[in-house]
């Protein structure tokens, strides 16, 4: 028995829990299924900044997978019992990074889905400040994936203005 309180004699099962992370972290992508399909999007008046549409699936798979090793190098330090609350912080953060999508793509409420997106912001902003406490690569697997939030928001934001 290890002291995170499982028995673990294969050289596979310290990789077990990050996959599983990593994987909880890619399964807030499943919320893709709310993009709409009816040219709603397409149709929108866009900022100068608009990337690509191509371009959004690379990067948050990258992000993804970053912020499933941030939060398995936090969980090593102590696992729930220790790490409750920045874990905790960050399984919060995930499942408002999951609602923005069916908020904004599904609903096509672009107005609260920016509301939605900047408590995210918030909320991230305090889970990088406690991995940070942690341990600094755990905070900074985290920072790309704020500039992506930030920049997610301020396309929100011009949406918003743009189209209403």
């Amino acid at each position: 028995m290890n002291n995170r309180g499982y028995s673990c004699y294969s050289i596979a099962c310290p990789l077990l829990p990050l996959a599983g992370w990593v994987l909880l972290c890619l399964a807030a992508s499943g919320t893709a299924v709310f993009v709409s399909t009816d040219g709603w999007y397409e149709a929108l008046e866009k900022p100068a900044l608009n990337p690509p549409a191509w371009l959004f699936a690379p990067v948050w798979t990258t992000l993804y997978i970053m912020m499933g090793l941030s939060a398995w190098l936090v969980w090593r330090k102590g696992g729930w019992k220790i790490q409750g609350r920045p874990l905790g912080w960050f399984l919060l953060q995930m499942a408002l990074n999951a609602i923005w999508t069916p908020v904004f793509f599904g609903l096509h409420w672009i107005g609260p889905a920016f509301v939605e997106i900047s408590i995210l912001w918030m909320v991230l902003l305090w889970t990088i400040v406690l991995f940070f406490r942690t341990g600094i690569l755990a905070g900074l697997l985290l920072v790309p994936y704020f500039l992506w939030v930030s920049f997610a928001a301020y396309l929100n934001f011009a949406l918003w203005r743009l189209n209403a």
